[in-house]
């Protein structure tokens, strides 16, 4: 390449040597020598023609220097449509894309019509702005002023399309290619997945491979993923082999999916080996590893591998890092607050998302304060942030709260989401508020989001604690798709009301299905069992949970056989249980032994019980109540004026106990001593005299 500052003599008038020295410069280390041939031209005094003048904004635009590309094109005399198009794709590839789709119609104004790359362009941008409304009317004018589309235009109109959750449009796009290849099919594949139709994705997959389309590592990724959204381990690792055999790049992108699919599936084991056997395993490799011990609660290892990933020094963590981190935690702890520390050292506090995980792991720990001054400190809000301060106060019992944020989250225009519904069920469900969760399901049903696994098991378990079991069994019935939260909510919600029989059928039905049962599944299934009386049965479904499944039991399981054992009137096996458990027991199977004992009159017992709970909560108040309870049944008056007098000296008080009724769509809250004027008393003193007529007798014990 000649030198820069002394070109031969013979360039000085001769337009086309400049052309060829242009054309070197093609990256942006070349931009001083591209700018100095750039000042020789004009030091020339050659008039560049348009043709020079293309491959001057070409130049700027490879170099770098697309604001210098704007300026020449700005200044040219005349242009073509090359110095538009080169323009307008240039803009797109940066991601510019207002710049890009501004050009495009600055072109069509002035009567050029777009070539295929310039269509292929402006679709880029609409897809990168999920612009439908442009998009769609990029598409009109080609359908009114070409007869034919390329491969290029073809494939740019269905990614457009599953860019903006129009996979029905992406689908007729795809129907009308009569020979459509291998980007074809992987954008098809990629959009039905982008849209969330993981099932219809699958479905496109297979007829590809039928088609004898060859699985690239972009078709493989994003069926890997649906796979996972579907938790179908049996077509995923199924892939992995084909994967494996047929050569397909295992880059970052399958690499990730491969540790992400086995780790929803459970099977992490699986996970850490796909993430272990890549050289160099990318940040969001290590991110989905995080995340799948977080998800089967394995918060240790989670920490550890961030620690890990810390340390390294190759892969620094990221938001999403942060932010999967941080579900490792559910109650707060020294490690959690050094990593909030860390994140603030990292000037990573100021992304949305890890305020919302930050502000969410105070909210699991109770740190109602703290987790409000977070909120409070970040500078945007989105709908997850309002979904975690709604749901926060709804799991710490501030339902007014809750529905106090949920007002204000609607009046500052934020759009409800699958999970704001979510919440929104939770709430009716907790309290229950029965009519105000109908009409909640009827906007669900009314925006076409009730097949959606998040909000259908919401539904279930609102209805359940409604006591609507027959509404919760026709939402779990017509669901197409059913994950493990799904039968989990239908089978607790028959254990908790006492149907013990159709919680099991439940259970029955889902190994039948394949899906394998989880530590919740068998609190529900033992808690079935201690309904039905079927002590024998729980022994078994109690050995099973480690023998067949590999899950610890919990102190939650161990409560549950405590109360089957009690309500069989078997106390002294139940203790026995107890004390043979691993795990220290908390105050939840002390409590159900304590009923156990009241129930079948084991006062002794039941005394001890009492105390190991005092030992573990000295101020629990029902604990005092009910060892002062037992006292009376065996008429040991002293003792219970002790207790009266310890509670009296540790200004110990009964919770007061609250009552409330839904009528027109306003709730009403009642407590014992409070003063509703003359009618309340008048309907309660009805009411009684009711019963006494009807021959009740109260309870004496106090």
């Amino acid at each position: 390449m000649p030198h820069c500052s002394q070109p031969p003599e013979n360039t000085a008038h001769n337009p086309m040597n400049f052309v060829h020295l242009i054309r070197s410069f093609t990256n942006a280390t070349s931009s001083p020598k591209a700018r100095a041939v750039h000042a020789m031209l004009i030091k020339s005094w050659t008039i560049p023609d348009v043709y020079t003048h293309n491959h001057l904004i070409t130049m700027y635009c490879k170099t770098d220097g697309i604001k210098d590309a704007r300026k020449v094109f700005d200044k040219m005399p005349q242009r073509n449509i090359i110095s538009w198009t080169t323009l307008v794709s240039s803009y797109s590839q940066l991601g510019m894309a207002v710049e890009a789709l501004t050009c495009f119609r600055s072109m069509v104004n002035d009567g050029f019509v777009p070539n295929y790359y310039t269509y292929v362009s402006a679709l880029s941008s609409c897809a990168t702005l999920r612009d439908l409304r442009t998009g769609k009317e990029v598409h009109a004018r080609m359908l009114k002023f070409e007869e034919k589309l390329n491969s290029f235009v073809e494939n740019s109109l269905v990614n457009f399309y599953g860019k903006c959750g129009m996979l029905k449009n992406a689908l007729s796009v795809f129907d009308s290619i009569l020979d459509p290849n291998e980007v074809t099919w992987t954008s098809l594949v990629s959009c039905a997945c982008q849209c969330g139709e993981n099932l219809e994705g699958l479905k496109i997959f297979v007829r590809s491979h039928k088609a004898a389309v060859k699985v690239n590592e972009f078709a493989c990724a994003s069926v890997l993923g649906a796979c996972a959204a579907l938790e179908n381990i049996k077509l995923g690792s199924q892939l992995h082999s084909y994967a494996v055999k047929s050569g397909t790049r295992m880059d970052q992108f399958v690499v990730t999916g491969l540790v992400n699919l086995y780790a929803k599936c459970g099977i992490i084991n699986s996970a850490h080996r796909a993430f272990s056997e890549s050289k160099n395993p990318h940040l969001t490799a290590w991110t989905a590893l995080i995340g799948g011990y977080v998800q089967q609660g394995k918060s240790k290892e989670a920490v550890n591998l961030f620690s890990r990933l810390h340390a390294s020094g190759d892969n620094q963590p990221n938001e999403r890092t942060f932010a999967t981190v941080f579900g490792a935690f559910v109650d707060a702890n020294e490690f959690g607050k050094q990593l909030h520390s860390l994140i603030i050292k990292f000037g990573y506090i100021s992304f949305t998302v890890i305020g919302n995980s930050v502000m969410d792991f105070y909210f699991k720990s109770s740190l109602i304060t703290e987790a409000l001054k977070v909120f409070e400190e970040m500078n945007e809000h989105d709908v997850v942030t309002w979904n975690a301060l709604i749901s926060g106060h709804m799991n710490s019992g501030f339902y007014e709260k809750a529905v106090e944020y949920l007002r204000e989250m609607l009046s500052k225009g934020f759009e409800l989401n699958l999970y704001s519904y979510s919440s929104i069920l939770n709430i009716c469900g907790d309290l229950p508020a029965i009519e105000w969760g109908k009409q909640t399901h009827c906007c669900i049903v009314k925006l076409k989001i009730d097949s959606n696994v998040v909000v259908g098991s919401a539904l279930i378990d609102m209805y359940a604690k409604c006591g609507r079991l027959s509404n919760a069994r026709v939402v779990f019935d017509t669901f197409s798709f059913k994950n493990i939260v799904s039968w989990n909510t239908m089978l607790v919600g028959y254990a908790h009301h006492g149907h013990g029989e159709k919680a099991l059928e439940i259970y029955n039905m889902m190994l039948d299905h394949g899906v394998k049962p989880n530590d919740i599944t068998f609190i529900g299934v033992l808690s079935a069992c201690g309904h039905s009386g079927l002590l024998q049965d729980g022994l078994y479904h109690f050995g099973s949970m480690t023998k067949d499944y590999g899950i610890t039991p919990r102190t939650d399981h161990l409560a549950c056989m405590v109360n089957l054992f009690s309500r069989k009137g078997l106390t002294k096996l139940a203790y026995d249980f107890i004390n043979n458990f691993p795990a220290k027991p908390d105050k939840v199977v002390w409590r159900c032994l304590l009923s156990g004992c009241k129930k079948n009159k084991d006062f002794d017992l039941g005394k001890y019980a009492v105390e190991k709970i005092l030992s573990i909560d000295p101020d629990d108040v029902s604990a005092h109540i009910t060892l002062s309870n037992i006292y009376a049944e065996s008429r040991k008056w002293d003792e219970i004026v002790k207790i009266r007098k310890l509670m009296k000296e540790k200004v110990l008080k009964k919770e007061t106990g609250y009552s409330w009724i839904e009528l027109m769509n306003r709730t009403y809250l009642f407590s014992s001593g409070q003063d509703e004027g003359n009618r309340v008393f008048e309907v309660l003193n009805g009411l009684t005299e009711q019963l006494f007529d009807e021959g009740y007798v109260p309870d004496g014990v106090i």
